[in-house]
């Protein structure tokens, strides 16, 4: 895949060099919630997926690609899930790792990116994100790019010792 590259950040398909990148990411706690993990991964488990990381979004129904700064190092995470080519939707999940690269507009450039290619490479219709109330940078970001409320899944998120609501946001292409 040719990278996506806008002004401050890029797109890229994973590669092998990203597994201390990976491992980093998928095993700090604090991500946990989001990402629905409950247990560290290995770095042979993360090697493994990195080696079908290759598989085509219309096989595996998902696609992961890095965000990367200016100077191509990793940064963070963008991913289409739950790709449904039938009904012409998928769901978009987004992590900057570094509290540091956060609110800086990486987020807002590199899922504006991420619009761009699914409702015109992929011919999307509508893209979907979860985000858990509370979650005051994710909810303002999905609403800067355009997404709208469109629900809310009460006591969706068990975490911390109780339930959690997460709001569905929405962008359809118009």
């Amino acid at each position: 895949m040719l990278s996506l590259v806008g002004e401050h950040v890029s797109l890229r398909a994973l590669e092998p060099e990203d597994l201390d990148f990976l491992y980093e990411l998928e095993n700090n706690p604090e991500i946990w919630e989001i990402s629905g993990t409950v247990t560290p991964y290995s770095k042979h488990v993360l090697k493994l997926y990195l080696d079908n990381a290759y598989r085509d979004i219309y096989d595996v129904k998902q696609l992961r690609l890095c965000i990367c700064n200016q100077d191509d190092l990793a940064i963070g995470f963008i991913d289409l899930f739950d790709f449904d080519p039938k009904n012409g939707r998928a769901g978009v999940g987004i992590v900057v790792l570094d509290k540091g690269d956060r609110n800086k507009g990486i987020g807002s450039e590199a899922l504006q990116l991420l619009c761009d290619y699914a409702f015109g490479t992929l011919a999307l219709h509508q893209l979907y994100a979860n985000v858990m109330e509370g979650n005051d940078a994710s909810i303002h970001l999905f609403k800067k790019m355009g997404f709208k409320e469109v629900g809310l899944k009460k006591d969706w998120i068990f975490s911390e010792g109780g339930y959690k609501n997460e709001i569905l946001f929405q962008k359809i292409n118009a």
